[in-house]
């Protein structure tokens, strides 16, 4: 039986939650500006992002993508000007979560 975030035609779909540090939410938005930039460039698709209210022990963003292969997903994830900006994602991204999802 196929995993329910498996697809048969090897499709990547993602649901990414991003917490900022304390006063950098700003910064956050900013990087992953720059960072979901080179998606496409690897056939991926940013589909949605969403902003919270910022409450307490929410993620700042909600974002959901989808990459034709684990192949490009992997691809975007080692791009080297992705990997260039990891001292400021480290500076501002407090914690990510990735969730493998099937979009319906």
């Amino acid at each position: 039986m196929m995993d329910a975030a498996a697809h048969a035609d090897g499709q990547v779909e993602l649901c990414v939650l991003l917490w900022a540090h304390p006063g950098h939410d700003a910064e956050l938005v900013a990087y992953e500006d720059r960072v979901l930039a080179l998606v496409p460039g690897h056939g991926g698709k940013v589909l949605q992002r969403a902003r919270s209210t910022g409450e307490p022990g929410h993620p700042l963003e909600v974002q959901f993508y989808s990459f034709p292969s684990e192949a490009a997903l992997q691809a975007y994830l080692a791009d080297d000007r992705r990997v260039a900006l990891a001292a400021e994602r480290d500076r501002v991204v407090a914690k990510t979560e990735l969730i493998r999802v099937s979009f319906i």
